[in-house]
């Protein structure tokens, strides 16, 4: 296809897609309106399926398909980095140096743990019921493991910090999302259509398929955060490339942190 081609199909999309947008946004209710379609249903579909957290519902229920989709691209963005940071033939495993942290920083770290970690899966937990799920208690639950290389060292972080685990556990709860869609159509109904019981409202055991389906995108998150980190952390402190040569492959280099 020649330049002039590609240009032409280029401006022919850019104005159908300008004529969509303009009308769409043409379409939406005037600013400052009392009167929101889309947010009264959603907030009506929410209470029909006994989800008090209604952006719970949007994400996990109402429009669970699209949130597969999000949550693909994670996995992705993970398999990415995994590929691409891995240990090249020419690098060497480099063995990080001890790290030298303010007893402060120890102990207020050491203290932070397991309070981030326990909030991160109370916020999983109760995705369904208030603000929080899946996604924003994962990123909590890595962010809590990742504060032992805060308060101690990296070498501390690598015994905590299983790795083989985690990628296992991205690839479970990447999944679960997707066989979870297949009770619906078990059911009779659409894929990841919320046919399991609702239970009692603003409980734990409510809103049939979205608790499920969260505590999926849950452990999907997080490990994937966990692994994610890590990639960057095993180049940073322990990859070696043959040009910062040491002894046996070991440069000396010292932990990103050692000023902490």
């Amino acid at each position: 296809m020649s330049r002039r081609a590609r240009l032409l199909l280029f401006l022919l999309g850019a104005a159908l897609f300008a004529g969509a947008f303009t009308a769409a946004c043409t379409g939406l209710p005037r600013f400052g309106t009392q009167n929101h379609p889309y947010g009264a249903r959603s907030v009506h579909a929410s209470l029909q399926h006994r989800t008090a957290n209604v952006i719970s519902a949007i994400n996990f229920d109402q429009r669970a398909l699209d949130t597969l989709g999000e949550e693909s691209i994670l996995l992705g963005a993970v398999l990415g980095a995994v590929a691409l940071l891995r240990k090249a033939r020419d690098e060497n495993q480099g063995t990080p140096e001890p790290t030298v942290v303010l007893p402060s920083t120890m102990l207020f770290g050491a203290a932070l743990l397991p309070v981030t970690v326990l909030v991160g899966a109370y916020i999983v937990a109760h995705g369904q019921l208030s603000p929080g799920g899946g996604f924003q208690g994962g990123v909590v639950l890595a962010t809590g493991l990742h504060l032992a290389y805060v308060a101690a060292d990296y070498r501390v972080l690598h015994r905590v910090r299983p790795l083989v685990v985690f990628y296992a556990l991205d690839a479970v709860g990447a999944g679960a999302f997707t066989a979870l869609g297949l009770a619906g159509l078990a059911a009779g109904g659409a894929y990841l259509q919320n046919v399991l019981p609702l239970g009692t409202f603003n409980t734990l055991s409510s809103a049939g398929l979205v608790p499920l389906v969260n505590a999926a995108v849950g452990v999907e998150v997080a490990s994937g955060m966990i692994v994610l980190v890590a990639q960057f952390l095993d180049q940073a402190v322990e990859i070696v490339s043959p040009g910062d040569s040491g002894d046996n492959g070991d440069s000396g280099r010292t932990d990103p942190g050692a000023a902490r």
